[in-house]
């Protein structure tokens, strides 16, 4: 069996403040990169935002969470229902690779094919603490979760924001202390 046949669907910090998460999702790459790099795509997983493709490029990612599930569940104390990010692509490879500005540190999106499904790798590098990469942690896992029903084209039925709070208790466990 290959490793990509038995990733573990949580991430790993793999240095310091820094979270690797892969997930293997149904394909064609062509698609993973379109729900990657497209507005109105991603906003149905993650968020929304115009990017211009191009190294340097700035743009402004848009959080909407309640949209991703109906039921949405409870916003957690602290949360908005929207939020916004100004970002800019640090690096680009079409079909591949995309980095962006994340605060004071980096995303970076990479597919790779694997046979009819593609092994997408999320690193966060530089989350500035703990609670942070608690956050994005439990994130980065429900975002996908979202994706791979998504791209499997079955409804999205789990409450975003349940298996979010769900998912921070299990890493505050999970991760380094």
């Amino acid at each position: 069996m290959s490793e990509a046949a038995t990733l573990d669907a949580y991430g790993e910090v793999i240095e310091p403040l820094t979270l690797k998460i892969q997930r293997l999702l149904p394909g064609p790459i062509d698609r993973v990169w379109a729900y990657l790099t497209e507005s109105e795509l991603r906003r149905q997983w993650l968020a929304s935002g115009a990017m211009e493709m191009k190294a340097g490029a700035p743009f402004t990612f848009t959080w909407r969470n309640n949209e991703l599930s109906d039921p949405p569940g409870q916003l957690p104390e602290g949360f908005s229902a929207e939020h916004s990010l100004e970002s800019r692509i640090l690096d680009f490879v079409p079909g591949r690779k995309l980095a962006i500005a994340w605060n004071q540190g980096e995303v970076s999106f990479e597919l790779e094919p694997a046979g009819d499904k593609v092994l997408l790798t999320i690193v966060h590098r530089r989350a500035p603490d703990r609670t942070t990469l608690l956050n994005v942690s439990a994130g980065w896992h429900a975002h996908l979760d979202v994706l791979a029903t998504r791209l499997s084209g079955k409804p999205q039925t789990a409450s975003f924001w349940d298996g979010w709070k769900r998912l921070k208790a299990e890493y505050e466990t999970r991760l380094p202390a």
